[in-house]
């Protein structure tokens, strides 16, 4: 058997491989442990994928497919390098938006092709199309719509006008009925032309009424939609590959979605619609009592005595502590109180960044061992045997209103039960409240001592104070 006669076999082969690993890689994700692993797998996967494309016999120029792949691994890993992990979610959105508008162009590449080829246009082809111009394009102007959102580009919160699922509802049913058109004259162009402009309005308007605080949400979704779009791409170009790894983005995308939702205690149909999570930051009585409420605040000292004379803490991080970059000095204050014999443990709840794994990764980066993490289910039955949960830029969720308070946006979400501690010490700049705009009972207990400041320079104090005892 000579080269020519092997090459497809060997390049069917090559695709199980990589998809394998792809599969491999998904389930090493799952801990953040094995995550880094993970992550190399699915890169080896994705290469040897990319190489046996290369040779297929379709692939004409070889010349600009290296230039597009050098400027696009550059430009990726000057990105990768400096972004932020607080920026994270941005840079996710900006790649699921430029892979749904890669997915998009090469389902309208295609139809060009088979127009100017005067290739026979089957049902089953112009359907593929539609589907990857649809979600391809909705997935790139939505993605860019929370990207601009998180960012500060545009106000977070929602943007609401009269009527406007009647005219979400009208503008989907003019997709629809142009797509059925284009089934029966696909050398209409106009339609076609219609179809893309569609496709792109749609992404925005899917993503314009849904607040700041719920963007990570979509940003899940939207990585998902672009799995999807990739899928519909591979069926385009009948490569196995991209629908095999299209599948698997979509379906990890859509079990993410359900995470984040889970630990909201919401339905993905209240988070698109119902207009929640506004970021705006103003804040509403939880109780709603009109009750003049007052804290306990202390100052770094006093907060280094209590945690160096306690046996046992559990540190809550949040979103301020990725903000503060405070990491850290959140290990150097454990290894600190460790030093005097403390137990340290870490309390992590799956949205307290702003996407789940957001905290895991930043303990991970300041070198916290990861037996010290400890998820919502494991850590809450021991916050009854907890000298001091020291909570560090936290808030919905150790909010106690979540158990008890119908009226509260919040309520039935699961939490950190930091209340149940023997004494709890919350690092917080300020009492603004958190994305839901509501106050958080936990700040008013007696046994809760406020310390106000950015958590990067508060900590780094504590660490200073616990040093001296």
């Amino acid at each position: 058997m000579n080269l020519s006669e092997f090459l497809p076999t060997g390049i069917q082969l090559s695709y199980l491989v990589a998809a394998s690993l792809f599969i491999l890689g998904l389930k090493r994700l799952g801990s953040p442990a094995t995550a880094r692993q993970g992550n190399q797998l699915a890169a080896i996967g994705m290469f040897l994928a990319v190489v046996a494309t290369l040779l297929e016999q379709q692939v004409l120029n070889y010349q600009i497919i290296l230039i597009g792949i050098v400027i696009g691994s550059v430009i990726g890993a000057v990105a990768a390098s400096k972004v932020e992990m607080t920026a994270m979610p941005q840079m996710v959105g900006i790649f699921n938006g430029l892979g749904g508008g890669a997915s998009a162009l090469v389902a309208i590449a295609e139809f060009w092709r088979l127009l100017s080829s005067n290739a026979p246009l089957s049902t089953t082809s112009l359907v593929t199309i539609i589907l990857g111009v649809l979600i391809g394009g909705v997935t790139l102007t939505g993605s860019f719509i929370a990207f601009a959102k998180l960012q500060g580009i545009m106000p977070g919160a929602p943007v609401l006008f009269p009527l406007q699922q009647v005219v979400n509802f009208l503008i989907l049913a003019a997709f629809l009925g142009g797509s059925a058109y284009f089934l029966f004259a696909p050398h209409t162009l106009p339609i076609f032309y219609g179809l893309i402009a569609i496709s792109l309005i749609l992404g925005v308007l899917f993503v314009i009424p849904i607040g700041g605080g719920d963007m990570p949400v979509v940003i899940s979704l939207l990585n998902s939609y672009s799995g999807l779009a990739a899928a519909a791409a591979g069926f385009v170009v009948n490569n196995n590959m991209l629908i095999i790894a299209g599948a698997l983005v979509g379906a990890s995308g859509l079990i993410l979605t359900n995470i984040m939702c889970k630990a909201m205690n919401r339905s993905l149909a209240n988070v698109l619609f119902a207009g929640f999570g506004s970021d705006s930051g103003e804040v509403s009585s939880a109780g709603g009592d009109g009750i003049q409420k007052t804290v306990h605040s202390i100052d770094p000292e006093e907060g280094a005595m209590m945690l160096g004379y306690a046996r046992s803490v559990v540190i809550v991080p949040g979103y301020g502590m990725a903000v503060a970059q405070a990491q850290h000095a959140v290990r150097e204050l454990a290894d600190q109180l460790e030093g005097l014999g403390v137990e340290v443990k870490y309390a992590i709840h799956p949205v307290a960044g702003r996407m789940p794994g957001h905290m895991n990764v930043l303990l991970a980066e300041a070198n916290v061992p990861y037996p010290q993490l400890y998820d919502m289910d494991d850590i809450n039955p021991q916050f009854d045997q907890t000298d001091v949960a020291l909570v560090i830029g936290a808030n919905d969720v150790v909010n106690p209103a979540a158990r008890h308070d119908r009226s509260s946006p919040i309520y039935g979400m699961p939490i950190l039960e930091v209340d149940h501690a023997k004494h709890t010490i919350v690092i917080k700049r300020s009492m603004r409240a958190g994305f839901a705009g509501v106050d958080n009972e936990l700040f008013y207990e007696d046994k809760t001592m406020m310390l106000f400041g950015s958590a990067k320079d508060v900590v780094t104090q504590l660490v200073s104070e616990v040093k001296q005892l």
